[in-house]
């Protein structure tokens, strides 16, 4: 049985199990009576999957619109840009996350002036989509600009001259012939959004039900000794990679196999 208090339960949240509530005999107090069984707290896995959804799709159109205009800039600012942009890819995630913290910290200027209209990004979850988003953003760009760059300029030119916008060019045109490219870059910045450690617990922490992702659990699981259900998470981590990155490989299979016909 576990006796519930109003803040004692805020300062050490009880693990999610099934129960019932229950009256004690001649003193009236009202506990919870929990099963043996406990089930598994699935925040985490909501969490992990909201903050790299979003900071996938943030990444996405970012990454694209960067990567199409440096894609056309002179070779000397095109590399400045690169030293800039790509940066986070090899930095230590860790290092990313003081970075951060440098400029929005709580007691920084961008942190204050933020959090006067309620925007906080420390210890909250969503500033786990800044820090998830920092860091897979390289991923998203180098490869999206690569695409780019072998892209056929004679097939925009042909637009142009029947009277297309640059626009419908775009995204009617460019943005199929690069479609591979674009598809391996997005689903790269996803999986490194969702594993996301080392800028994350800088940023917002460790806070269960509030700040816990996947790999902030793993750790905080092994920390305690908990090494099945750390396990138990690493597997569900796997899992969801494995799948995402399956059904790439079956969209790729399938574009192939239209082509091949179109032929």
């Amino acid at each position: 049985m576990i006796a519930l208090t109003g803040s004692g339960e805020k300062l050490f949240p009880r693990p999610v199990c099934y129960g019932a509530w229950k009256e004690l005999p001649f003193t009236g107090s009202v506990v919870y009576e929990k099963n043996r069984e406990e089930i598994m707290d699935l925040y985490p896995l909501w969490n992990s999957m909201r903050i790299a959804a979003i900071s996938c799709v943030l990444v996405f159109f970012c990454g694209i619109f960067l990567a199409y205009y440096a894609a056309k800039l002179p070779s000397a600012v095109k590399g400045i840009l690169d030293v800039v942009l790509t940066l986070p890819m090899v930095l230590p995630p860790t290092v990313c996350g003081y970075f951060l913290l440098l400029i929005f910290g709580a007691r920084r200027p961008l942190g204050r002036f933020l959090a006067e209209y309620g925007i906080k990004f420390t210890m909250t979850w969503y500033g786990g989509i800044l820090a998830a988003a920092v860091v897979a953003f390289p991923l998203m760009y180098r490869t999206a600009r690569g695409a780019f760059e072998s892209f056929d300029e004679t097939l925009a030119y042909s637009g142009q001259t029947l009277g297309l916008s640059n626009t419908y060019i775009f995204w009617r045109i460019r943005m199929p012939a690069c479609r591979q490219g674009i598809l391996a870059g997005t689903v790269l910045a996803f999986a490194r959004a969702l594993g996301e450690y080392g800028a994350t617990s800088m940023l917002i922490g460790y806070t269960p039900g509030k700040t816990a992702t996947i790999s902030t659990t793993v750790y905080q699981l092994w920390r305690t000794n908990d090494n099945a259900g750390a396990f138990r998470w690493v597997m569900i981590n796997v899992a969801i990679s494995a799948v995402v990155l399956l059904a790439v490989n079956m969209l790729e299979m399938r574009q192939k196999r239209v082509v091949r016909r179109k032929i």
